[in-house]
């Protein structure tokens, strides 16, 4: 079978001398109509390799190629961006970077009217794209007014609509709700059916291992395994190499099942056909053997430092000034760790855009430390509420990363040299320093911007999609830094999709859906209910549906007779 992609000895650094090679002596080949997941840990070069696969490197980045790389026949030396944009569909990572028209109908339309297609075909393609990524509801919307996840899928939309012969996608999952990934994982499936290549860069190994059919992990800008999925993860040692493995996965390997199991219906039917050990994985410790995390710490609560009561909120632009919230009851208690969950578009960017007066309540109010924010300056909120927003690009504006971690405690006069250190220290920015914030991957600018919100030391930490493009050992970092802060009363307000770090650090969800508090409750709580999760497009995550099948299985060999 012939080779969509074809790359010989590659290396690649940026244009910043004192940087390292990023990429160094790559060959990879990806056959026509092939199905690859690529990962790695993060700075392991997934993104840049991405980049070359449609001239953006070298053509936009610029820096120091060495080697051969060719798509559909085409050297990306010689072919500019806009000669290979017909046959490599890209999606980034940054939605940000991707949205440039006034519709999301517009955006669907620019690439394939760059293509000279026809009006009736451009029509039918963006219909069709639409339905797809589930967006036919946002196609009059403006970009830029999307939540997150919604313009992920507005990106994957127009990458989809192209038809290429391989779409590239970097960290497509990230910010999407699980309603979402299962249908963009069937677009990607059904389009895979049809002949197109498919190179997925992700984090999440759950959510590809179950229909890629290679696995390629990058360890320091070099392939270190190339083979098939299942075959890597009963082999590899994946936490050496930054990676996390499913639930699913660590489960069947411990019990030995063969074939490895890629998801819970697999384990299910594999234990149905198995002579089970006498001792099962034990639920109490097998948590965090499922979950590959510490956990928090339970300790009692402290005083009340954010209430919100009756809170609505719409923005203009909506069609008909949709509210977005509608009343909104909610308090939050120093040492505690919340998340607020909920499907795209469910309200939680908007609701914790109130905690420091970046929005003011159009009906009822919000509290922090005994402040009114309809009343307060942002500036004054900010002391006590830092937030890490989803997108670290909106946040960066300083030319080196420690100016970046420094400036909001010199602004707010509450610099501590030995804080800011220890932020550096704990978020692995050391050879960073230095560098310019715009010039990092979009993981490294994340870990910029968490420590740049706690550098004044608020009480209140508000972190939108934390884990989102960050690889096991940060997950580690992270949860152990949220440890550290909730022990000495801070409060950590977590928004976020990625329901398996929330199981483990948070103790409490809130469930928002339709504008409103749907719940609030311990994980276990809320995923035990399977309606309300259905209705907030919502799924229980690995490790809970496997504690669910470990118990129904345990029971059943207890109610065996025993041997004589």
């Amino acid at each position: 079978m012939s080779s969509v992609i074809d790359i010989r000895n590659l290396h690649y650094r940026y244009p910043n001398p004192r940087v390292h090679w990023v990429l160094e002596g790559i060959d990879l080949q990806i056959a026509a109509g092939e199905y690859v997941l690529l990962c790695g840990a993060s700075g392991s070069g997934k993104s840049t390799l991405c980049r070359t696969l449609n001239g953006l490197i070298p053509h936009f980045h610029g820096g120091l190629l060495e080697g051969q790389v060719e798509v559909a026949g085409l050297n990306v030396r010689d072919h500019p961006v806009s000669e290979l944009f017909a046959h490599v569909g890209m999606v980034f990572q940054n939605a940000e970077a991707q949205l440039f028209n006034s519709t999301v109908r517009q955006e669907l339309a620019f690439g394939l009217e760059s293509l000279g297609l026809s009006r009736p075909e451009i029509l039918r393609r963006v219909a069709e794209s639409a339905e797809i990524a589930g967006i036919t509801r946002l196609l009059e919307r403006i970009p830029h007014q999307l939540s997150g996840g919604e313009k992920q899928l507005v990106i994957i939309a127009a990458a989809l609509a192209l038809h290429p012969q391989i779409i590239v996608l970097d960290e497509p999952y990230a910010n999407l709700d699980p309603a979402h990934v299962k249908r963009v994982r069937q677009a990607l499936r059904n389009i895979h059916q049809q002949g197109t290549a498919i190179f997925v860069a992700e984090h999440r190994l759950q959510h590809v291992i179950a229909d890629a059919e290679r696995m390629v992990v990058l360890h320091r800008g070099r392939v270190v395994l190339d083979g098939p999925v299942r075959k890597i993860l009963a082999q590899a040692d994946l936490p050496s190499l930054g990676l996390h493995s499913p639930p699913v996965v660590a489960l069947g390997r411990e019990l030995e099942i063969l074939p490895l199991p890629l998801c819970v219906g697999e384990l299910v039917q594999a234990l149905g056909q198995m002579d089970l050990p006498r001792q099962l994985p034990d639920l109490a410790e097998g948590e965090n053997r499922i979950s590959h995390e510490q956990g928090f710490r339970r300790q009692s609560l402290g005083a009340s430092l954010l209430q919100v009561k009756d809170l609505g909120f719409s923005i203009p632009d909506k069609p008909q000034r949709e509210e977005i919230l509608r009343d909104v009851d909610l308090e939050v208690n120093a040492g505690e760790c919340l998340a607020v969950v909920g499907a795209n578009g469910s309200g939680k960017t908007t609701l914790i855009k109130h905690f420091n007066g970046l929005y003011r309540p159009q009906r009822g109010w919000v509290r922090v430390m005994g402040l009114d924010t309809r009343r307060e300056r942002v500036s004054r909120l900010a002391r006590h509420v830092g937030i890490a927003f989803q997108n670290p690009n909106d946040q960066i504006f300083q030319f080196q990363v420690r100016e970046e971690i420094e400036v909001g405690a010199c602004t707010l006069d509450c610099y501590d040299a030995t804080w800011i250190d220890d932020l550096i220290a704990m978020f692995q920015l050391e050879p960073l320093v230095h560098r310019s914030p715009y010039r990092l991957s979009e993981g490294e600018k994340k870990r910029v911007a968490f420590a740049a919100a706690l550098g004044a030391r608020p009480k209140i930490l508000v972190l939108d999609e934390p884990t989102a493009g960050q690889d096991w050992y940060f997950r580690r970092t992270l949860g152990d830094l949220i440890n550290r802060l909730v022990a000495q009363g801070h409060t950590i307000i977590l928004v976020t999709h990625d329901l398996e770090f929330a199981e483990v650090y948070a103790q409490q969800w809130i469930v928002l859906g339709d504008g409103r508090v749907q719940t609030r409750g311990t994980p276990q709580k809320v995923m035990a209910d399977d309606e309300l999760m259905q209705r907030s497009g919502l799924e229980a995550t690995q490790a809970f549906q496997l504690r669910q099948v470990l118990k129904h299985v345990a029971s059943k060999e207890k109610t065996k007779p025993h041997e004589i």
